[in-house]
């Protein structure tokens, strides 16, 4: 199956005041490049995250972000327990105070005590940062699986643009072919005037030289090797296409020597039609190559 390197996924969760976010985004990459962004502290996560791409992915630049939001819950209240005794012993320190001076103070409630600044703070929840660690990693594998499933939706489009661009080389080649055996009288009478131009040039000449001339200009122009080239190129990109395992590298490899061969068929073209046809078949697979390049 062809799957594109550019892709998009992502995934949220929480646990008790915490929230988090996840963010997995490709590009197209000669190799596998893993950019991790996520926070500190959290046995287990990182590894889990690469360890699962790389088991997924054969190629692409691949960045993920994890965002940890912690939630402070209004109106929920702790007493400050080290505040609180400090306040106490200073309320005793007082009642012994004014016993000695002959003083009667009331005793304090429970009331004038929480009345006191700093006694009550606001609460904090802690999370067990190992069930934490658990449920991100657990998030892992659905966040991959959706990335790798949207990877395959974009590869399906291209398998069929690309499967369309490669009709139309195969149309434009036996074009080239037939364009190519139209040709051939204008070839004959352009050899003819070459043979004559020698003739004329140079008294006495051997007729082997002339022979080893012409048959030099004869493959010059001569594009079946490239015709029969392109056609197999089709069919071996169609195989490509075909297979269930990656198959970018080398269908690059393939467009540029598409590439080559309408280059040659263009400087062997010897004719307006043909090499109009040329030019029609680079821009094909020039645009053809553009989609590769993001195929895994």
């Amino acid at each position: 199956m062809i799957h594109s390197m550019t892709a998009f996924a992502s995934r949220t969760g929480t646990l008790g005041p915490l929230s988090w976010s996840w963010e997995i985004r490709g590009v197209n990459a000669r190799g596998l490049d893993l950019r991790l962004r996520m926070p500190d502290g959290i046995d287990g996560l990182e590894p889990a995250v690469r360890g699962a791409l790389t088991k997924a992915l054969a190629r692409g630049n691949v960045t993920v972000n994890l965002r940890l939001n912690r939630e402070e819950r209004a109106g929920a209240l702790a007493v400050d327990e080290g505040y609180l005794d400090e306040v106490l012993k200073a309320l005793d320190q007082v009642q012994e105070r004014a016993f000695a001076m002959g003083v009667t103070l009331g005793q304090p409630t429970a009331a004038d005590v929480l009345a006191q600044r700093g006694v009550l703070i606001a609460a904090k929840t802690e999370v067990d940062n190992e069930a934490l660690a658990a449920i991100l990693i657990a998030d892992v594998g659905p966040l991959v699986a959706d990335f790798v499933a949207m990877r395959a939706h974009e590869g399906a489009a291209l398998k069929s643009v690309v499967a369309d661009q490669l009709d139309q080389i195969g149309t434009l080649t036996d074009a080239a072919a037939k364009a190519a055996q139209a040709r051939a009288p204008q070839v004959r009478e352009n050899l003819t005037k070459a043979l004559r131009r020698v003739t004329e040039d140079v008294g006495d000449i051997e007729e082997s030289r002339v022979a080893q001339e012409l048959a030099l200009l004869a493959v010059k122009s001569d594009v079946t090797e490239e015709i029969d080239r392109l056609k197999a190129h089709v069919v071996a990109a169609r195989a490509l296409l075909g297979q269930d395992k990656p198959a970018g590298r080398k269908l690059d490899f393939l467009a540029q020597e598409f590439n080559r061969e309408a280059n040659t068929l263009c400087a062997k073209a010897q004719a307006p039609a043909l090499t109009a046809i040329g030019l029609d078949l680079k821009a094909v697979i020039d645009q053809m190559r553009e989609q590769i390049q993001n195929m895994e």
